[in-house]
């Protein structure tokens, strides 16, 4: 009976793409960040760019909460579907944010470890976008997303490192003639560490379905 009430019921299919197509959108704005942290007369429409890129990510996210109340089945647990799905929106909010920030300040000019973030960012990104795939069939692939899953945790504990050497550089330098500076760059160091944080959320929640579906 159960069999016949799952035949007849409205199911969707299509999370994956619509994850696929986030994680896509993640390594979009993930390389429009790291082209805005090299400065220069292009930083506006760079970050204008971003913002849009932002957009689009909203819209693919919403459309994973509609296919949730459109689907009685779904591949997995469906609070984990919309933790997924928030976690790596809300990565690509975060990216946005540094962008916003970069205007709101005029930043012209950025730190090495700033540029060393977003180049994490990048490498968390395209993790993230090899691991999703990888999904569809949890229990062939379970051993290579826990690999995957791993190395976002290594490549986070790594932004946190810079971030500190940053914040350090920040101090002993720029701040001592100019206290503003210090203020404006750690708050973009800041909005960087969060998107590494961003993607580590991205990860536990795909570590937490594959426990429970291995």
């Amino acid at each position: 009976m159960f069999k016949l009430i799952k035949a007849i019921m409205p199911r969707s299919d299509n999370f994956f793409d619509l994850f696929e197509a986030q994680a896509k959108k993640s390594q979009e704005a993930a390389a429009t960040l790291r082209a805005i942290l090299e400065g220069g007369d292009k930083t506006a429409d760079l970050c204008a760019r971003l913002s849009s890129q932002e957009e689009e990510a909203d819209h693919i996210s919403y459309e994973v909460m509609q296919s949730i109340r459109r689907s009685f089945i779904t591949p997995f647990d469906r609070s984990d579907i919309k933790a997924l799905s928030s976690a790596l929106d809300d990565a690509i909010d975060q990216m946005n944010k540094t962008g916003k920030t970069v205007m709101l300040y005029d930043v012209a000019a950025f730190e090495p470890n700033m540029r060393a973030m977003a180049d994490r960012i990048i490498l968390l990104a395209n993790i993230v976008a090899e691991a999703l795939p990888l999904m569809r069939d949890i229990g062939a692939n379970s051993s290579k997303l826990h690999t995957l899953i791993g190395e976002v945790s290594k490549i986070e504990e790594q932004s946190d490192q810079m971030y500190d050497a940053g914040l350090r550089e920040l101090f002993k330098g720029k701040a001592q003639e100019n206290p503003l500076a210090f203020i404006v760059g750690s708050e973009l160091y800041d909005r960087l560490e969060k998107v590494c944080d961003r993607f580590e959320d991205v990860a536990h929640v795909m570590s937490d379905i594959v426990i429970e579906h291995v």
